[in-house]
């Protein structure tokens, strides 16, 4: 008798989406983003599908508090540009991670996603937030150690 193999792929009605919450204070930025992009993504799952959304939502709090190796505090440089001459703009850890330290670690998360409209789609699945306080109390969020 052969034995037939079936793809199995799950609807994202059908995927039991949980909510994380994860700390940021004195987490590595880079392991934090990978860790938490996985998570959104649903790659920890048996139900995994590459073209579907099976992953969870993540909340981080303490953004403020992430920390990066070695000398990148200082030299670390994020890169925008305009489109108008001379509208380039550097800025430097240091100085985002003091004035809007949310958008440094969406930044980390957002890279590591996919490029398509499915990584737009699971973006909104992440809630950062600079200090310990959050509005999802009601979601029940479970505790991710990384």
């Amino acid at each position: 008798m052969k034995q037939e193999r079936i793809t199995r792929f799950v609807k994202p009605e059908d995927a039991d989406q949980k909510w994380y919450i994860v700390d940021a204070k004195d987490q590595i930025l880079g392991r934090l983003a990978a860790k938490v992009a996985s998570v959104i993504r649903g790659k920890h799952k048996a139900v995994f599908t590459p073209n579907m959304d099976t992953g969870d939502f993540v909340i981080v709090i303490n953004a403020d508090k992430v920390k990066v190796t070695g000398k990148r505090e200082s030299q670390k440089e994020y890169f925008t540009f305009s489109g108008y001459p001379g509208g380039a703009k550097f800025r430097s850890f240091k100085e985002l991670i003091e004035k809007k330290p949310e958008w440094v670690v969406e930044n980390a998360i957002r890279g590591m996603l996919p490029k398509t409209r499915l990584g737009k789609k699971l973006f909104k699945k992440l809630k950062v937030y600079a200090g310990e306080t959050h509005p999802h109390t009601a979601q029940k969020p479970i505790e991710l150690s990384l």
